[in-house]
């Protein structure tokens, strides 16, 4: 079990969202909390509200793309609240564009703050909790990266959550040893705001922000949840998870006929096909090498 009262966190996004209804979620169930958001007005809205309501947060400006704002972040997270012992990896970016379509700048912020983002708030936090041997976190990924195959002009997005499920779940062998667990969030539908105001979070080097909505396209009518919940609903849900140290959460159960689709059908159609070449061919001949590669004429 993960323990939520008591603890420090940091939650990544935190001035909107997602992120706010984790955040304050946290402060309700008596953790103390950094809001960290790449707009520090947000974040210290969030951070009012919850310290109005009895609880204990800060807001702290961090652009999660940057590993130095990272670093600063978390030094002045510890000054506040000291080691910190939840990690919420939340703060993201989306985009409805086909991938030719793009253009360099916005493939890259979308890996940057999605995969690169999460990946360097991990790094950063983690050795205080490899050294006090507790921790837990969490990286909201997207059910786009758990089955990407169902939503169309979503190609960094989904590459860039995907990832995020397999840093989860493989930096967690890594820390088993340290009684630190990881959970990765795949919100189904969740309103966040992030369809008007994306733009608005986009850095400077990465074309600058904007006022344009996200778009969907043509191909994604009718192919998105028509139920997205409010943030403060999912937050209790995540936090659960966290608490049971659960690999994943999910807040839409009605899309597991879409996982089955995808992994016990067509996945194992895939392996199906493989074990009838075996059958038809033979099993290849083993490399008695291992993975050495040695360049000798078979």
């Amino acid at each position: 079990m993960t323990a939520i009262a008591g603890k420090a966190a940091v939650v990544t996004g935190g001035g909107s969202g997602i992120g706010m209804g984790l955040a304050k979620e946290l402060a309700r169930q008596g953790a103390a909390v950094a809001i960290a958001d790449l707009m520090l007005e947000n974040a210290r809205k969030v951070a009012e509200a919850i310290n109005a309501a009895g609880g204990k947060a800060v807001a702290l400006a961090c652009d999660v793309c940057e590993r130095d704002s990272i670093r600063r972040m978390k030094e002045a997270a510890n000054a506040a609240l000291g080691p910190i012992q939840l990690v919420f990896a939340n703060a993201g970016a989306t985009s409805f564009e086909p991938l030719m379509n793009m253009a360099d700048e916005d493939v890259d912020w979308i890996l940057d703050v999605n995969l690169k983002g999460v990946m360097n708030t991990t790094r950063a936090f983690l050795p205080d909790m490899m050294a006090a041997r507790d921790g837990h976190i969490c990286a909201t990924a997207s059910i786009a990266g758990l089955m990407p195959g169902w939503i169309a002009q979503h190609t960094p997005y989904s590459a860039a959550k995907a990832g995020i499920i397999g840093l989860m779940m493989n930096v967690q062998i890594e820390l088993e040893q340290y009684n630190i667990h990881t959970t990765s969030y795949c919100p189904g539908g969740v309103a966040t705001g992030m369809r008007v105001n994306n733009a608005r979070y986009r850095p400077a080097r990465y074309g600058g922000a904007g006022e344009q909505a996200v778009h969907l396209g043509e191909q994604n009518r009718g192919q998105s949840s028509l139920r997205f919940y409010h943030p403060e609903d999912v937050a209790p849900m995540v936090l659960t998870a966290v608490r049971n140290n659960r690999p994943f959460v999910f807040d839409h159960p009605d899309q597991r006929p879409l996982f089955r689709q995808t992994y016990a059908g067509i996945v194992e159609a895939c392996y199906d096909d493989a074990a009838k070449w075996f059958r038809e061919h033979g099993e290849p001949p083993v490399n008695p090498h291992g993975a050495d590669l040695i360049d000798v004429a078979r």
